[in-house]
């Protein structure tokens, strides 16, 4: 069983929100200095993230972005138009498409990577921070998060 959080647990967590916050808005700021929206870059990390040898369906795009297929296939649609990625079909079953990374998609993502590891690896020192005064416990309803 947890502990009561107290108020310093409190101030811990609204320190480690308003650092994942400042990061959102410091990436969408990068993502649009880039030239594009900060869905899209989070659609190209998405697919050069993607596991495996073959580029991701648009059903594993969904699961990654937490959006509907129907909301993937159009973010996947304004993407391509903008040159970032393209469709292909997929090598063993032709009715599955896949989207890959274009050269230019390839780019922007290269050029934005370095800068946002950088930056979560200081998120990733107030989370452990804060994990670490919980002695590492985590309830089970909240670790699918």
């Amino acid at each position: 069983m947890m502990p009561r959080p107290t108020r310093r647990d409190f101030e811990r967590l609204l320190e480690f929100r308003v650092a994942l916050r400042r990061f959102q808005r410091w990436s969408e700021d990068q993502a649009q200095a880039e030239g594009i929206t900060h869905v899209q870059h989070q659609l190209l990390v998405a697919v050069k993230g993607h596991p495996g040898d073959l580029p991701p369906t648009i059903g594993e795009l969904a699961g990654y972005l937490l959006l509907r297929p129907h909301s993937t296939v159009e973010l996947v649609d304004r993407a391509a138009a903008a040159g970032l990625v393209e469709r292909a079909r997929d090598p063993h079953d032709g009715r599955v498409v896949r989207v890959r990374l274009t050269e230019a998609g390839d780019r922007i993502l290269q050029e934005l990577t370095p800068a946002h590891l950088a930056r979560l690896n200081q998120l990733a020192v107030v989370l452990d921070e804060l994990v670490t005064q919980y002695g590492g416990q985590v309830d089970t309803r909240i670790s699918r998060i």
